[in-house]
């Protein structure tokens, strides 16, 4: 089963579902207030990510059955989502195929399209790491720097890292079936799917994930839609305003 902080003894279950390369520690923050507002909330690592289970398989349909088994096994019914990027495309393919287990759906910064591989830079900068020589932490984020230069991506990555054994840094991740897997991310939901419950899209202002030629195929998926912009915001909406993430997320989840 997936590996999740769980924040609050009662409430409405409130499922994160993080990025890719991303954890649910990531969202420890935000989840806390979410918990001051009544919600119970689970921030799941999904498979081959964070302390989840590593495995061949990555597509979108085994990480719709994976939130399934977390429902079923921790008893929560009927839950809230919010998903961001590969999350809230899962999400996404999650609402098409159980909309019975969903009340209230969030995706950030992320539509129904297909996407085409866009993380070959990243994948670069991984790969050139060589944990054999067991470099530090300063030596890892050096490589990355050859790769990647948006400093906060770098950032993002290097939580990634832990101590395999004293000495011995590693991913966390399962890079090995992301370099062979990648282009399952950008999958597009299957045509002539919808969920008619409520849904919000959040993207940000400097983002080009969602762009407005994107909200008709929006509208078609997701009738019950409305989408806001989060201001001097790319595509960490959730990071780089999480005061505006925060006040349209709970907005919306708490009428």
């Amino acid at each position: 089963m997936l590996h999740s902080r769980v924040e609050g003894e009662s409430g409405k279950p409130l499922l994160i579902i993080h990025g890719f390369m991303g954890m649910g520690d990531n969202w420890k923050s935000l989840g806390l207030h979410y918990v001051a507002k009544g919600f119970q909330v689970h921030a799941v690592d999904m498979r081959n990510h964070g302390k989840s289970f590593h495995s061949d398989v990555f597509t979108y349909d085994a990480m719709v059955q994976d939130l399934v088994d977390y429902i079923d096994e921790n008893n929560l019914g009927v839950v809230d989502i919010i998903g961001h990027s590969m999350g809230g495309k899962a999400a996404m393919f999650f609402a098409m195929q159980h909309p019975e287990l969903l009340d209230k759906l969030v995706v950030a910064d992320i539509g129904p399209q297909y996407y085409p591989p866009h993380h070959q830079d990243i994948l670069a900068g991984l790969n050139a790491v060589d944990f054999s020589v067991k470099p530090s932490r300063n030596e890892v984020e050096e490589v990355l720097g050859k790769y990647i230069d948006y400093a906060g991506t770098r950032q993002f990555l290097m939580k990634n890292l832990y101590w395999v054994e004293p000495g011995q840094l590693g991913f966390r991740f399962n890079l090995p079936v992301f370099n062979e897997q990648v282009d399952n991310i950008g999958e597009a939901l299957p045509e002539g799917s919808v969920y008619d419950k409520p849904t919000l899209f959040l993207r940000g202002d400097k983002s080009k994930y969602i762009r407005e030629q994107d909200l008709a195929l929006i509208k078609q998926h997701f009738p019950n839609y409305e989408i806001k912009a989060i201001t001097n915001s790319g595509h960490w909406v959730h990071a780089e305003n999480p005061q505006e993430f925060l006040e349209y997320t709970l907005e919306f989840l708490m009428r």
